[in-house]
């Protein structure tokens, strides 16, 4: 038998492989019979040299043909079962895609990564500690006295063993004293717990960023800078801050911290409660009774620390009036950030 008749045999042979409409298993098998590195088609090919000179590039031709046709032939009959599947399920394949929205980061999160890269800026390392804590790592060493109203059950909630769910990330910075001397340079990110009734202002949980700095001639400028710095960072270089005489137990002297109202320039409003001003968070110079507890040189050493409540900054910054909305993890709320 001729060569080229082997083709023709080859074409009406295929041919007949696909009349009986075979399924798609059954096309993978006919392809690879003759499309594969083994299969039929590259035989010939391997036999072209057995054509007489004359008619190789005839003979060549006519087997790419092949080639081609078997190709075409068994990607349209791939296309029809596809169709065929298509038509018989209850996909509408005309509707348009679904489209899949992408989660961001919580507010909160948001929030306390823009504060600590901003203290990074600032030289401050991160320190956490854990969210149960005793009570003299929470109020004994940070020089609460015995009756202060704080150790009571309504405003702190208490655990096992006399424990307590910490109110505050200072326990943290009693921890990184303990364990380190001077110079020390950190904030304290984290949840805190207060047994608080729940309102717009007020929530069980929150999240605080805490910042200490102890080292040799530590003064009440360097803690004002700091804060000034931040708060301009942060809010805009418009913002101008205010410092109230407070009281802490754990510092001396004490401040209460406020900046200009972004929403009324500081004219008054409802936010601002007329006032001008938005309180951010307190501040002071370490207490000496603090460094006594963890057996620091109150004579040699001096330091400041500061506290501020996470969902208050995020609260000011983006005009979010009641706390609770970030907790009740409603969608229309937290996509918009």
């Amino acid at each position: 038998m001729s060569l080229f008749k082997k083709v023709d045999e080859l074409r009406s042979e295929f041919k007949q492989a696909l009349a009986s409409s075979p399924a798609l298993s059954d096309l993978e098998r006919i392809r690879q019979d003759y499309l594969g590195r083994k299969g039929v088609i590259n035989d010939l090919f391997k036999k072209i040299r057995e054509v007489e000179a004359e008619r190789r590039g005839e003979f060549g031709e006519l087997i790419n043909q092949l080639k081609l046709d078997v190709h075409d032939r068994i990607e349209n009959v791939i296309e029809t079962h596809r169709a065929e599947k298509i038509a018989k399920s209850s996909v509408d394949v005309t509707l348009p895609g679904v489209i899949y929205q992408r989660g961001s980061l919580h507010p909160i999160e948001q929030t306390m990564r823009d504060m600590k890269k901003l203290f990074h800026r600032l030289g401050f390392s991160v320190a956490e500690g854990p969210e149960i804590e005793t009570q003299w790592r929470n109020f004994d060493a940070l020089n609460f006295p015995p009756e202060h109203p704080a150790r009571d059950m309504q405003d702190t909630f208490f655990v096992q063993n006399g424990s307590v769910l910490r109110t505050h990330t200072s326990p943290v910075q009693i921890r990184l004293m303990l364990e380190e001397q001077p110079p020390i340079r950190s904030i304290m990110p984290g949840r805190v717990y207060r047994n608080e009734a729940i309102d717009a202002g007020h929530y069980c949980l929150f999240h605080q960023i805490e910042g200490l700095y102890v080292d040799e001639n530590v003064t009440l400028g360097e803690l004002k800078a700091t804060l000034e710095l931040f708060c301009r960072e942060y809010f805009g270089e418009d913002v101008k801050l205010r410092f109230r005489p407070s009281f802490f137990p754990f510092t001396e002297p004490s401040n209460e911290v406020d900046v200009s109202c972004f929403l009324c320039s500081g004219k008054g409003c409802r936010v601002c409660k007329q006032t001008g001003w938005l309180e951010i968070g307190g501040c002071g110079m370490v207490d000496p009774n603090v460094f006594d507890a963890v057996s620091y040189d109150s004579e040699k050493y001096t330091g400041y620390a500061f506290g501020m409540g996470v969902e208050r900054i995020a609260m000011l910054k983006y005009g979010i009036h009641d706390i609770r909305q970030f907790f009740e993890n409603d969608v229309r709320f937290l996509k918009q950030f």
